[in-house]
């Protein structure tokens, strides 16, 4: 009895005395900046059809639509003290400021030129650093929720501009050009540009959507099936339509890349097959089919035929996927010190120097542009800054494989070679490399939308009257 009684005192006294941890809902101090970041995002993928079909009239502007949003937010995140100050962001913003200078005194000599090829190393990089910073893993695992949704109408759209004459509505180039926005591809058909001004914007969002694919074949509890069945057919029948070599070489990254994610964790290997060979199923099925036989024939035409201009399948590999390095490093001995100006080789750049955006003034390769703008000493150290920036993504990425976690490594699959050496004097290509580059750095980080706080529990009432509370 006694026994009883000292029980029951003492669990009366923990009663007043013990904790519970619950999360509790706190407005996101960031939220404006995750905002702005999705506009970014959004304004990527559809600033091409408000050129073409909404506000024809305004294209020129909506060229830049993006820029102006990508300062405001490395402005706000510096004045919030998210902006990281290290290696990456104050060597690409010190080579912008003094390429500016080189580019008056020795190149050039436009301003707004100058500008425009600086505010890729001044604005737009930091802004890879701010989405790394104010997003987290839960808003990567978003975007590609969106991506997925957008995927789908995304490839109805290419069937209907890759079927249409160039004359269509749907093929309506920039400022509403009636001669269409298609580029040339293989036995009279063109390769559709989608919702983006050009058509690498086509190969860039279905690489992009491919990734988050395979991601969520391997966690396919966090996404709506039908919609990623639907996205996946759509990354297929995109390959033929969109007749693009490079994305054909985006998917096989991200199955090369998926294979590897497998072999560090086996016990994914039997979801994989499965998902193998329901696509290999449907491909053959869907082969069979005219409205997919022609496409598919297309492709493998134009594959063939640009393969033996190209030198083969050895000569294609060294000149898409080493963008011009080797021939970038051989001349630029014979480049000035400085460079001819930065901005120079960027489309805007050829417009206001030599009146056709149409014109490379400097190199179509990346690299060959960029030592040819700033010269040998600053063009290899935005090089530099690049390939050291991607290796340490790409070891990171590959780390957090040891634990299950496929995310960063899935949107390594399109982000090495995009972030090295992709054009970033064509704006679309910049935006997604922008993109996958801040979305991988979230990707590494854990969620911290919620705050974790003890309440106490009273025996006779469950709420703290006093509504005293602490932090874990």
């Amino acid at each position: 009895m006694t026994g009883n009684i000292t029980t029951m005192t003492t669990l009366q006294g923990l009663s007043k005395s013990f904790y519970v941890a619950r999360p509790v809902d706190r407005k996101d101090p960031n939220l404006l900046l995750k905002r702005g970041i999705w506009a970014y995002f959004l304004l990527l993928i559809f600033e091409g059809a408000l050129r073409k079909w909404v506000l024809p009239g305004l294209s020129t502007p909506l060229l830049v639509v993006r820029d102006p949003l990508a300062l405001w937010l490395v402005l706000l995140a510096w004045k919030r003290n998210l902006l990281p100050s290290n290696l990456y962001v104050n060597g690409m913003i010190a080579i912008g400021a003094i390429g500016i200078v080189t580019a008056l005194a020795f190149g050039h000599g436009n301003f707004a030129v100058a500008i425009y090829g600086a505010r890729i190393l001044m604005f737009h990089f930091p802004l890879m650093f701010v989405i790394g910073k104010v997003f987290d893993r839960d808003d990567v695992i978003k975007i590609g929720k969106a991506t997925i949704w957008i995927t789908i109408p995304m490839a109805v759209l290419i069937a209907m501009q890759f079927y249409s004459p160039q004359s269509a509505f749907v093929n309506r180039g920039v400022g509403g050009d009636l001669k269409g926005g298609g580029f040339d591809g293989a036995m009279g058909f063109f390769r559709p540009p989608a919702t983006f001004s050009f058509t690498n914007g086509t190969a860039l969002f279905f690489g992009f959507s491919a990734a988050y694919v395979f991601y969520f074949w391997l966690t396919p509890k966090s996404i709506n099936r039908l919609a990623l069945i639907g996205a996946t057919l759509g990354v297929m029948v995109a390959i033929p339509l969109s007749i693009s070599r490079s994305l054909l070489s985006l998917v096989l990254a991200c199955t090369l890349f998926s294979l590897i994610a497998i072999s560090r964790n086996p016990k994914y290997l039997g979801k994989m097959l499965v998902a193998i060979v329901v696509l290999l199923i449907t491909f053959t099925a869907l082969s069979q089919l005219s409205v997919f036989a022609t496409p598919l024939e297309v492709f493998t035409h134009r594959f063939t035929s640009a393969n033996e201009t190209e030198g083969g399948v050895s000569g294609v590999f060294v000149d898409r996927f080493l963008g011009g390095m080797i021939g970038a490093i051989i001349e630029s001995a014979q480049k000035p010190f400085f460079g001819y100006g930065i901005g120079m080789g960027t489309s805007v750049g050829s417009m206001l120097i030599a009146g056709d955006h149409t014109v490379y003034l400097i190199s179509e390769g990346e690299w060959g542009r960029l030592i040819g703008e700033m010269g040998i000493i600053m063009g290899f150290s935005v090089i530099f800054i690049r390939i050291v920036f991607v290796w340490n993504l790409t070891i990171d990425s590959f780390r957090k494989l040891a634990i299950g976690d496929f995310l960063p490594w899935m949107i390594c699959s399109i982000g090495i070679l995009a972030i090295m050496q992709g054009q970033w004097a064509q704006p679309t290509s910049l935006g997604f490399d922008v993109v996958l580059g801040g979305i991988t750095l979230a990707a590494l980080r854990t969620p911290n939308r919620k705050l974790w706080v003890v309440k106490t529990i009273e025996q006779d009432n469950p709420v703290n009257p006093t509504g005293n509370q602490r932090a874990i």
